[in-house]
């Protein structure tokens, strides 16, 4: 029988994902995955200063590090970038599939909260919102396979150490993930500033044991036309003035707050 055409997608993109490396660098990020077991460590790439500072995280990471003289560093990197003497070429990490990692759990004295994100491509606000997602506890962190920020060595220095922390799930499809989710009992809230009701309000009505799955657009075009209308309501976080607007990743440490505070058990 014929494979449908999304088991075909998720499956390519799986194997694509598996054959592509990432550079970290920073000497926060490269310590971060130096120590997580979970990550594949490839290449590192350290000056002697690095090296020396690194030296516990180097020996638990097991890889043996090239040293390179800091006015010639052979990192393929963005010239741009504040790589402080370290870089390690690394596999993306494997979060899992969606249901195992979204399932809430039993007993537990806080709702499950996980937050989506609907193309939000730059790689800073996805490590601010990774960074926050670990901070308030969030299940996962959501995007799309095609039109949101993969890992990079950006996302990773943004998300100061919570790249390996905290998981980061990439779908095919945003409103089946969002669907599923919906089938797992969560409440999807997409975060919209013109919307009429209060994120407070709907987080009361949810009661303190629903899970909650927040959903945030891109700056500027905002959530997209199937991802509103898959939302089981739109709301809003109160602003005490006219100018309203707060950044995606600001706006997400501020949901997951909310969200947070009006789920203790």
């Amino acid at each position: 029988m014929k494979k449908p055409k999304w088991v075909v997608e998720k499956e390519r993109a799986k194997r694509s994902a598996a054959q592509q490396t990432v550079w970290l660098f920073g000497l926060h990020a490269v310590r971060d995955a130096l120590t997580n077991p979970a990550r594949e460590k490839l290449r590192l790439i350290l000056t002697r200063n690095a090296a020396d500072r690194l030296g516990d995280a180097v020996e638990a990471g097991g890889v043996e590090p090239e040293i390179a003289d800091p006015r010639k560093f052979p990192a393929p990197l963005d010239p741009a970038s504040v790589h402080q003497g370290a870089a390690l070429e690394v596999r993306p990490l494997d979060w899992g599939d969606l249901d195992s990692r979204c399932a809430a759990e039993e007993g537990s004295a806080r709702r499950a909260v996980v937050v989506l994100l609907d193309h939000v491509t730059d790689p800073h606000n996805v490590g601010a919102i990774l960074r926050s997602a670990e901070v308030f506890g969030a299940r996962a962190v959501i995007g799309t396979l095609r039109h949101s920020a993969p890992e990079t060595g950006a996302l990773a220095k943004s998300a100061s150490g919570a790249l390996e922390r905290q998981p980061y799930l990439r779908v095919v499809n945003l409103a089946q993930a969002m669907t599923r989710l919906a089938d797992m009992g969560y409440v999807l809230l997409g975060l919209d500033g013109e919307a009429e009701r209060d994120l407070e309000d709907a987080l009361t009505d949810a009661g303190t044991d629903r899970p909650v799955a927040l959903v945030l657009g891109a700056e500027g075009p905002g959530l997209r036309a199937k991802t509103r209308t898959t939302c089981h309501g739109l709301v809003r976080l109160p602003a005490a003035g006219a100018f309203g607007s707060l950044n995606v990743s600001n706006a997400a440490a501020v949901a997951l707050y909310a969200a947070r505070s009006r789920g203790a058990g």
